[in-house]
């Protein structure tokens, strides 16, 4: 299937990437670990950002790294090699089309993947089935909507929101996160949980200022102003305003809040 990622396939949207998963990597994998001689498929690699934390956290787990673009996959084995790991395999693969026999890994994660999809219940489904009985799968998403700021500004909020519409029309939903536990119980999973992860920002934490604030979820919606613009979602000048004051709240008197959401469950 093809899929539409509204951030495009950029050297500068690369480095975000790697910038997001830099900053949060405590937040979001500190539990994720796999038992020695686990054999794992992280779908949706793309430039390997996640898949270097991954092999590190468990460097006596087989990761199996598979995406449909191979221009990240090509990043993301460079990335992976740079970094000295070796436990890990990059395949070019559809999600929906999986090139796996059924049961055939004992864990599966999947990381900012499925807000792209126009099917993420189906992805979740195919996945099932290449999941162990007893299995279990990792899934963690964002959710634009759980993003506030100080000072507040509708300006921002209306760039956000072209965001999260450039994404709807390219079949994804931004706001996925607050829909995991019902996608995952109705794929078919066991003992779902979900555990949201809040990132809070001010002047206190300068490396989440800059790493996330500024690099990560400013720098995301900044990318799509072109897009937004050009299909009339906003004026030019509003848009301008808007990612000014979302910068503002990097200051030193400024504050920013948002939800990533974190679920596991079993086949």
């Amino acid at each position: 299937m093809t899929i539409d990622y509204v951030h495009g396939y950029s050297i500068k949207e690369s480095t975000r990437l790697t910038d997001q998963a830099t900053t949060l990597t405590e937040l979001l994998h500190a539990d994720t670990l796999y038992p020695p001689g686990s054999r794992v498929l992280e779908a949706g690699c793309g430039v390997g950002a996640q898949t270097i934390i991954l092999a590190g956290n468990s460097p006596q787990a087989s990761f199996t790294s598979v995406d449909v673009s191979e221009e990240s996959l090509a990043e993301a084995r460079r990335r992976t090699q740079e970094a000295g790991f070796n436990n890990v395999t990059f395949q070019h693969a559809d999600i929906f089309a999986l090139p796996f026999p059924s049961a055939y890994f004992d864990h599966v994660f999947v990381c900012f993947v499925l807000e792209h999809l126009p099917d993420p219940a189906g992805a979740l489904e195919a996945l099932l089935q290449v999941l162990k009985p007893g299995g279990s799968i990792t899934v963690i998403e964002g959710d634009h909507g759980s993003a506030y700021f100080y000072p507040d500004s509708d300006y921002a909020r209306r760039a956000i929101r072209c965001l999260v519409d450039l994404q709807r029309q390219a079949g994804g939903d931004s706001l996925i996160g607050r829909r995991l536990y019902p996608l995952l119980a109705k794929a078919g999973y066991r003992e779902v949980a979900v555990s949201p992860r809040m990132v809070y920002v001010d002047a206190g934490k300068p490396a989440l200022v800059d790493g996330f604030t500024r690099k990560t979820f400013t720098a995301m919606v900044e990318g799509v102003g072109e897009q937004a613009v050009g299909q009339g979602l906003i004026d030019k000048a509003s848009w301008a305003a808007g990612i000014r004051d979302l910068y503002r709240a990097s200051e030193d008197d400024g504050t920013f809040c948002y939800t990533f959401f974190k679920a596991t469950g079993l086949r």
